[in-house]
């Protein structure tokens, strides 16, 4: 079966109605260099002809209301201009060719330039990459069948209008790229935030794990989704309701007031969580912070807050300056200066918990101030609690049941051929991750067919390091799941982005997409573009027993290991009794020797096993290795 037979089947797949052409091909568009693609969309006329920069490409018959027009393999450039005749016109313009990748899975591959732009200020305030453009797919689910087009979506260029808007991950990936192939570098962003694996599986590779096609066909029926949604709606919306009129806060004088006497409150020492609350508080509760000011600014001040667990309400003097409504994103707030007076100021923060832990999140930033002068917020603030009630009513993420976002925002892009695909997800399964690479090869394997590109190269972002480090070796639930990670790496063209070593332990989504980015590029650099580039880190090639001691042999480690950190409790070893202690470490060349002297006969070892592991280990390209765990069968002969 030929390319373009095939291509001609994925055209006439599009639902009727008036001139159409896939959302993909629009103004701005980047599209995959050398390769043809299929332009396809629906129309009423009789024919549809294309034209490319003025040339006509073909004249085709429209059958059943669709039409298809195969464009051949284009070099790298552009502006190019593209004209759809019909019994009407669609002109689409400023149309590249280059390389193209999709971008998907959770949250930490959707978060965007906004998020990180405190650490990088330069790089959104100048960012000027008009040939980096990003397609941000909109969030859709369908349960019932396969969408065809995109609702929505347009390309944007890495440019100061739009640089905030893109995912971090996918720009400083297409950033190195661009600076280093000098191409045009196009993102298909389809992601979304907390969504398992399971929903980006097609029903035809469920077929072994029937329970999870009877979770995502149950919402098939979109009047029970939409009943669905009005009753838990409604909920939430008595539940807020409750809070607002029943917050004491709120009554008579209220507890913004700079006014108000806070001297019978008690005293907490920020960052810190509500105390007395270790199994959970729903309600509300305030805090009140004065801070003085000789003089006044001349610009508004930025009111910083680290993160707050879990929804919270800023005010200055009186005046609400912020809020946010759920507990990632990072708190930072304008103050005006009308807002401020010289000498004594009130901060109130009004906090609302759901129902689990509350409080402030601690090694996060607490400041009122600018980039020349900050007063600290850290240490006596004032707290009272305004409401105790019920825990937050339940919500079904519908969007994330199997087999939704695939049907609706990958499919449609599968007719659009690309580069590589770009892979963070995980988390959203790491307290289950017994059958993740048996899920994400097979997952590889299908969209590697359905773009018709058996050796599609795939990138997956192994978790970061997260949550408190363990004192002791600890076995854990996100160890695992990167190990099913990197044994998906089995598969030919695919590589594993180790990012054990900069994550933050108090953060789900760290701020260091930067270096997640140009570790993920080395690695197209060395699959697609072919570079003799060292793209991965120390990976284990032999572990073997000499006596009571374990030597462990790496590979692309042949200029030696290095040690960034203390490795004291990064190795851990095992004997029959699977009591495992931290190893004493050696490193020679390649080479690593561990001993304990209450192991005799190691029988297992683990290297950086934990939710958020002492990770030092390098090669001398600053590449860090893998987390593992190893049985020891081979003795030294």
């Amino acid at each position: 079966m030929g390319v373009r037979y095939l291509l001609l089947v994925l055209c006439f797949c599009t639902q009727v109605q008036a001139l159409t052409v896939h959302r993909l091909i629009s103004d701005g568009a980047i599209i995959q260099r050398k390769q043809p693609v299929a332009f396809s969309g629906t129309s009423d006329a009789q024919t549809v002809s294309l034209w490319f920069n003025n040339t006509l490409i073909e004249n085709v018959v429209v059958s059943d209301n669709r039409w298809c027009v195969i464009l051949p393999p284009q070099e790298a450039g552009g502006p190019h201009s593209i004209k759809i005749d019909a019994e009407e016109t669609l002109s689409i313009n400023d149309v590249y060719f280059g390389d193209v990748y999709l971008a998907s899975g959770q949250s930490n591959m959707e978060l965007t330039m906004a998020r990180v732009k405190e650490a990088y200020p330069r790089d959104v305030a100048s960012a000027n990459f008009p040939l980096i453009r990003e397609f941000t797919v909109p969030d859709e689910y369908r349960f019932d069948g396969e969408n065809n087009d995109y609702q929505g979506g347009q390309w944007k260029n890495a440019t100061p209008e739009n640089i905030e808007q893109l995912s971090a991950v996918a720009h400083y990936f297409a950033r190195a790229l661009f600076l280093s192939e000098g191409v045009p570098i196009g993102i298909i962003n389809a992601s979304l935030g907390g969504s398992p694996i399971e929903a980006w599986m097609s029903k035809a590779i469920l077929t072994d794990y029937p329970e999870e096609i009877s979770k995502g066909e149950y919402y098939a029926d979109k009047d029970m989704v939409a009943a669905t949604k009005q009753r838990e709606q409604a909920a939430q919306n008595d539940w807020y309701q409750s809070l607002q009129e029943n917050d004491l806060g709120l009554k008579n004088t209220p507890w913004f007031s700079p006014e108000l006497s806070d001297d019978d409150w008690e005293t907490l020492i920020l960052p810190n969580n509500l105390p007395g609350t270790e199994y959970g508080f729903a309600g509300i509760w305030w805090l009140r912070k004065h801070v003085f000011l000789a003089d006044l600014p001349n610009a508004p001040l930025t009111l910083r807050l680290g993160r707050v667990v879990d929804a919270d309400e800023a005010f200055v003097n009186g005046v609400k300056v912020g809020n946010t409504t759920y507990q990632y994103p990072p708190r930072s707030y304008t103050v005006p200066v009308s807002a401020l007076r010289k000498g004594d100021n009130v901060i109130a923060l009004r906090v609302i918990s759901n129902g689990g832990d509350t409080g402030f999140v601690p090694e996060k930033p607490y400041f009122l101030g600018n980039n020349k002068a900050r007063l600290s917020l850290s240490g006596e603030w004032q707290y009272k609690v305004s409401l105790k009630t019920e825990q937050t009513p339940s919500t079904t993420f519908i969007r994330w049941k199997p087999m939704g976002l695939f049907n609706a925002m990958i499919a449609p892009a599968t007719q659009y051929p690309i580069s590589g695909i770009l892979w963070y997800q995980g988390e959203s399964n790491a307290s289950h991750p017994a059958d993740y690479s048996a899920k994400l090869t097979a997952m590889i394997n299908h969209w590697r067919d359905r773009w018709q590109q058996p050796e599609l190269p795939f990138f997956i972002v192994q978790l970061t390091n997260f949550m408190q480090r363990h004192a002791e070796p600890f076995d854990s639930s996100w160890a695992r799941l990167r190990d099913q990670q990197y044994q998906t790496t089995l598969l030919d063209n695919t590589a594993l982005v180790v990012t054990l070593d900069i994550g933050e332990w108090n953060d789900i989504h760290p701020v260091n997409k930067k270096e997640v980015g140009r570790r993920l590029a080395l690695a197209a650099q060395h699959l697609v573009y072919k570079h003799d580039v060292i793209y991965t880190g120390p990976e284990v090639k032999s572990v073997i027993r000499e006596g009571s001691a374990v030597i462990i042999s790496f590979n692309a480690a042949d200029d030696g290991l290095q040690a960034n950190t203390s490795l004291n409790t990064s190795f851990a070893i095992a004997g029959d009794d699977n009591q495992f202690y931290w190893a004493n470490v050696a490193i020679t060349d390649n080479k690593v020797t561990l001993t304990h002297p209450d192991v005799s006969s190691p029988k297992t070892v683990r290297y950086a096993w934990g939710d958020n592991p002492a990770a030092g280990l390098y090669n001398r390209a600053g590449l860090p290795a893998p987390p593992f765990e190893q049985i020891i069968v081979t003795d030294l002969k």
